[in-house]
């Protein structure tokens, strides 16, 4: 399964983007489903994700309450509704599909820029 990441682009400071993850295989093939983001000199870092198993979805502290993922099992899709959107949180936003141990589905990334 591969999965393709769009939605990028750029946006004023307080602005929102939606962000989505086209898997080209059922989203339940893999054991979670993450969004990660790297910012220009620093590492990649998760941002938010949940197992396909179950009901719970998990965030980064820096994107608690203004980010939201959501799942569309019928479309195997996954989003990531960012709203109020800070310049910290330019980046290439990646998704991720985890697989047993520790292998990994990794989306091509889009950029999301964030003025002042």
């Amino acid at each position: 399964v591969q999965l393709q990441a769009s939605g990028g682009g750029l946006v004023q400071a307080g602005g929102s983007l939606r962000l989505s993850c086209a898997a080209s295989g059922s989203i339940s093939s893999f054991k979670d489903m993450d969004w990660y983001r790297q910012a220009p000199g620093k590492q990649r870092e998760f941002v938010a994700g949940f197992f396909t198993s179950g009901g719970n979805m998990y965030y980064a502290d820096s994107v608690k309450d203004r980010f939201a993922i959501s799942r569309d099992n019928a479309q195997n899709r996954v989003h990531l509704q960012m709203n109020n959107l800070k310049p910290e949180d330019t980046g290439v936003y990646y998704c991720k599909g985890g697989l047993a141990g520790s292998r990994a589905v990794w989306g091509r990334g889009t950029l999301v820029t964030v003025s002042s």
